[in-house]
């Protein structure tokens, strides 16, 4: 198995969480994972990450969609609709609709498509109708799934994902355990041997009703208020952010030595 695997859709895939300054834009994630892997198994392989945080469905499919495929991938992931299922007024019909239109797009080049459920993250009683919107949101990529013969990674079904420590401090994005975690989940999926051993963090313990309620007002402050005052001002985290590999690079190179060459040539 070799071929070309270039990664498009949002924060979770661009790698939010899993912080690290020695890989573009300060993070480097599930896929940047799977791409060494998938260069240690063959050198030939090939990646490219077109994601960007912040970035609804149909700024992927405006922005990286035609870009990707232009590549001549054979493997192409897509996660991405989270960021609408955010949105109180979103027609999950027409998103779902929308979200099938990119897949038939990947599929109709010869690519095989990578796709993903959404977890039900563990969050605050405040996002609970979300679940609903995510559950309709899955029924559909599973049926997409089956249709376009795409490999799916249904990270819904991993239970492992309640426990706070595969999760950021904004409780949106995995942590860099959860994106080694994950990492693992679609290499097992893609049939791919690797050296991922899933580091799942000690729980903590109950901290009390008081701390506990202190923790969320904290929570809902630092992150989700912030949010949606940026949604309110129509600004995003990734707007003055380019992808963090537009162009093909060999992951069996090494991505921070290649990220350093990137950085010396920019300078």
């Amino acid at each position: 198995m070799t071929g070309r695997f270039v990664a498009i859709g949002d924060s979770f895939t661009e790698g939010v969480g899993d912080w690290n300054a020695a890989f573009p834009n300060g993070v480097r994630g599930w896929a940047d994972r799977v791409a060494k892997q998938l260069g240690r198994q063959d050198p030939a392989w090939e990646y490219a990450n077109l994601a960007i945080r912040s970035k609804r469905l149909h700024q992927v499919r405006d922005e990286q969609v035609d870009r990707a495929l232009a590549l001549q991938p054979t493997l192409v992931s897509l996660y991405a609709g989270g960021n609408d299922i955010l949105e109180l007024r979103t027609d999950m019909v027409a998103l779902m609709r929308e979200y099938e239109s990119i897949v038939a797009r990947i599929a109709a080049s010869g690519a095989r498509p990578l796709l993903f459920t959404g977890f039900d993250i563990p969050l605050s009683p405040v996002f609970e109708p979300m679940k609903r919107r995510n559950w309709l949101f899955n029924d559909h990529v599973r049926r997409i799934a089956r249709a376009y013969d795409a490999v799916l990674v249904d990270y819904w079904c991993f239970d492992e994902y309640s426990d706070p420590g595969l999760w950021d401090a904004d409780r949106l994005h995995m942590s860099p355990a959860g994106h080694r975690n994950l990492a693992a989940h679609v290499l097992r999926v893609l049939g791919v041997e690797h050296s991922l051993t899933p580091r799942l963090p000690e729980r903590e313990g109950y901290a009390g009703l008081v701390a506990g309620l202190r923790r969320e007002t904290a929570w809902l402050g630092e992150w989700v208020v912030p949010m949606f005052g940026r949604r309110l001002r129509r600004v995003t985290l990734g707007d003055d952010l380019q992808p963090r590999w537009p162009e093909p690079v060999r992951p069996a190179d090494g991505l921070k030595r290649l990220a350093r060459a990137r950085q010396t040539t920019a300078g």
